[in-house]
């Protein structure tokens, strides 16, 4: 009974740990089931991941840096250094030698003051002992002056003296280094220093002086500047019209009077109404004058003086018109001028009509005025800022034709 008993327990025993041990297999059954359905939409959201990452394309990317580099130079450097070239570049046109050089043709020219010379040293290995004679010949008929010659000839003599000069070529150097050392005078276009700048014109009759204004304008107006023109030539009705001319062509306003009115009076408006108008630039025209006529030159005293009223420091500038052709007489006008009122600068005009042009050298050497602008031409570009270095190189450079032909 009792081993009945205990068969019974240890069945029962068995039949529940069979019972028990079934349950978890079954429990771990369906678990796999749902484990792989949560796989399978695990697995679809991975398609996305991989089709996410070509839109971060890391590769592609990696392909575009090569033409990132080539970017800043264009954006920068390639950008700015054809800018910086520009503006460098116009000094070719604007020092235009060529264009010069074909203005003083008949300086130039054989029969001209820099052709004379020329022909001195043609063909030559070794210089001439009476070279300094005929230099100086040429010197004093091409209107050089008496004082700016013999100062010129004691340099190169004593140049000579000492064996310095010993080929033509040191000979010619030291002719144009002579014609460089005259001319630098701190000359060049007017500088616009207030606002307005008064420019006060005077010379004689006949060398320019209206015509002068109106190159001077269009060059000022292309550069930007606003322009005032006044009418002080108040006896010359033509001179008046001549202004207005220029001043349609050029878009300026003129100011003007009645004829035989006070030419001080009208430049005086002129200047009150570039003040009001803020114009940069007063181009004050005035009649021509003999320069010895006394009652005429103190004219332009009164007038400089009424200048003064109008506006302190005025004239800024004032620019003698002298006409190359004119010669020595040029050289007499400046020095009459010049003690009449200060000169601040020489407006040389016709410098292409003359085969002499040494005036230009005279002017400077003894009465020691700037040129500020040279008129080789008709045209109103034609009117040349004066540079020095230009000119010297104009007068004695050879051109492409000649140093070709050499």
């Amino acid at each position: 009974m009792t081993y009945a008993i205990i068969a019974l327990v240890v069945l029962l025993v068995v039949v529940l740990y069979l019972l028990l041990a079934r349950k978890p297999k079954e429990a771990e059954a369906p678990e796999p089931s749902r484990i792989e359905q949560p796989k399978r939409p695990a697995a679809e959201p991975a398609a996305p991941r991989r089709e996410a990452a070509p839109k971060a394309a890391p590769e592609p990317q990696a392909q575009a840096h090569p033409t990132m580099p080539s970017a800043p130079p264009v954006a920068a450097p390639q950008t700015i250094a054809p800018e910086t070239a520009v503006s460098e570049a116009p000094a070719a046109p604007v020092r235009d030698v060529a264009g010069l050089r074909k203005g003083l043709a008949k300086a130039r020219g054989q029969s001209g003051f820099l052709g004379r010379l020329a022909s001195l040293f043609a063909g030559k290995k070794e210089i001439d002992p009476t070279i300094a004679d005929r230099i100086e010949e040429i010197l004093l008929s091409s209107d050089v002056g008496v004082a700016t010659t013999r100062a010129t000839l004691e340099r190169i003599r004593e140049g000579l003296d000492k064996h310095e000069l010993s080929s033509p070529q040191a000979l010619w150097d030291a002719l144009r280094a002579e014609a460089t050392r005259i001319l630098s005078l701190r000359g060049g276009k007017i500088a616009v220093t207030h606002r307005p700048t008064v420019v006060f014109m005077v010379g004689v009759n006949g060398v320019g002086k209206t015509t002068s204004i109106g190159k001077l304008a269009t060059k000022l107006k292309a550069e930007g500047k606003s322009v005032l023109l006044a009418a002080g030539d108040t006896f010359r009705a033509a001179a008046v019209q001549q202004l207005e001319v220029w001043g349609r062509r050029v878009g300026c306003e003129v100011i003007k009077g009645k004829e035989g009115s006070d030419p001080g009076a009208v430049i005086f408006d002129a200047i009150q109404k570039a003040k009001q108008t803020g114009a940069d630039v007063v181009l004050a025209d005035t009649a021509g004058r003999l320069q010895t006529k006394t009652p005429l030159m103190d004219e332009l005293r009164k007038i400089a003086k009424t200048m003064q009223k109008a506006m302190d420091g005025a004239p800024h500038e004032t620019l003698l018109v002298l006409d190359a052709t004119n010669g020595q007489n040029a050289t007499s006008q400046a020095r009459m001028f010049q003690e009449a009122i200060p000169l601040s600068g020489i407006v040389l005009t016709k410098l292409d009509g003359t085969a002499k042009g040494g005036v230009i050298l005279g002017i400077c050497d003894e009465l020691k005025i700037p040129v500020r602008y040279v008129g080789i031409g008709e045209r109103a570009e034609d009117l040349r800022e004066f540079v020095v270095d230009e000119f010297v190189e104009a007068l004695f450079g050879a051109s492409a034709e000649e140093t070709a032909a050499a």
